[in-house]
């Protein structure tokens, strides 16, 4: 299957997310308190400084260094000291429980939906919405279909929305869930007051 993912609006970015699905999970984990464009941009970032965006190279890398070129400007995030340790904790992490193939995150033993949902929660910087969006992207976009993924990715895994960067497939479905998502800002403010 080839995947054609849109998230970064940038070409070159998105052929590294559609080719490496560690990529891919790197910029999800980037993707707070930043535009979803900058955030799944910063896996083209750090190929373009060290070569590629390997789950062991990254893990090994030394923390400082890192931390050094995660900074670089245009720095990886807001938070470029921040996230390059999460980046790198991550990392570690695939390596640790899924000897370096993030893959197995989804394939490993043949999981259904809810056990790839309970996996990508264990991952460093991955809470309930992170890892049902992320689960939802990888159903509607990037051929991972277990058995129950859409029930596991709650509404997020609904066809026909445009609720998150699952439904982000060109720039106007991008315009639509920013559209959502400021509806959903207002109407969570509207309830506070």
């Amino acid at each position: 299957m080839t995947v054609d993912l849109c998230l970064a609006q940038d070409r070159e970015a998105d052929e590294l997310l559609s080719a490496s699905p560690f990529a891919l999970l790197v910029g999800m984990l980037l993707d707070q308190q930043i535009p979803m464009e900058t955030a799944f941009a910063g896996p083209k970032k750090i190929a373009d400084r060290i070569g590629a965006v390997d789950a062991r190279q990254i893990a090994d890398y030394n923390p400082d260094e890192f931390v050094a070129l995660c900074s670089e400007t245009p720095a990886i995030h807001r938070f470029p000291g921040s996230m390059s340790k999460r980046v790198q904790a991550l990392a570690q992490a695939i390596v640790d429980d899924y000897d370096g193939d993030v893959t197995a995150l989804w394939t490993g033993g043949e999981p259904d939906g809810a056990e790839v949902l309970r996996r990508l929660k264990r991952l460093p910087g991955f809470g309930e919405q992170k890892a049902k969006i992320f689960l939802a992207l990888l159903g509607k976009q990037y051929g991972v279909t277990p058995k129950g993924w859409r029930a596991a990715a709650g509404d997020y895994g609904k066809a026909g929305t445009h609720m998150s960067v699952a439904d982000v497939v060109d720039p106007g479905s991008l315009q639509e869930v920013r559209a959502y998502k400021k509806k959903m800002k207002a109407a969570a403010k509207a309830a506070k007051a």
